[in-house]
């Protein structure tokens, strides 16, 4: 046997092999089709303030989780007692898009510092699910409420954030006008500096 067809009968059996192991066609059946899914922003913007929480997480991490709202002192009161250590809260009406959130005890640890305006935790690297997206006045000032001198406010589709990790923000870029389709660090240059990264 040549080594020519050796390669010929060696290529043709890879090909038989890799089509035998596709068992799984494409059908309609089977094709993901977005438009099917639940708008996640329309219950992000529910009046129901428990519906709104759950738009923010995964339902297996949202069924189990305890659901907050804040007041306007930023104090928090519970609306749903939860047991799997997640908390979430519901929309902010403040600001134009849909943005709930969903945390980890280690990232509701660094969110009620940056709420309360007090240093985060050291060595407290947590995470938060924003599935409905979020809506930002700045992506610099922790603490603003409007876009400053006439500008946009950041939105973000739905992502994920890592907080308290410095290691992590160093990889990402920083600023005022973020790309807000790739990862990107919010707040970057402050003790809240996070990570936020697009999923879908």
């Amino acid at each position: 046997m040549t080594i020519r067809r050796s390669m010929i009968l060696l290529a043709t059996a890879s090909l038989t092999m890799l089509a035998a192991c596709n068992k799984s066609p494409v059908t309609e059946a089977s094709r993901t089709d977005t438009a099917a899914k639940p708008d996640a922003s329309a219950a992000a913007k529910s009046t129901d303030p428990i519906e709104s929480a759950l738009a923010a997480a995964p339902a297996s991490i949202g069924k189990d989780a305890k659901i907050v709202a804040m007041k306007a002192d930023g104090s928090m009161s519970v609306l749903r007692e939860g047991a799997n250590g997640w908390t979430c809260m519901g929309d902010n009406p403040a600001t134009p898009g849909a943005d709930p959130m969903c945390m980890d005890a280690n990232a509701m640890k660094w969110a009620e510092a940056w709420i309360g305006h007090k240093p985060p935790p050291a060595d407290n690297v947590g995470l938060m699910y924003m599935l409905a997206g979020g809506s930002d006045a700045s992506n610099t000032d922790p603490w603003g409420k409007q876009p400053k001198d006439g500008g946009k406010w950041v939105e973000t589709g739905p992502h994920v954030m890592v907080v308290g990790s410095d290691s992590l923000n160093k990889l990402y870029p920083a600023g005022g006008d973020p790309d807000t389709s790739k990862p990107y660090v919010m707040f970057g240059g402050t003790p809240y500096a996070h990570v936020m990264m697009p999923i879908g």
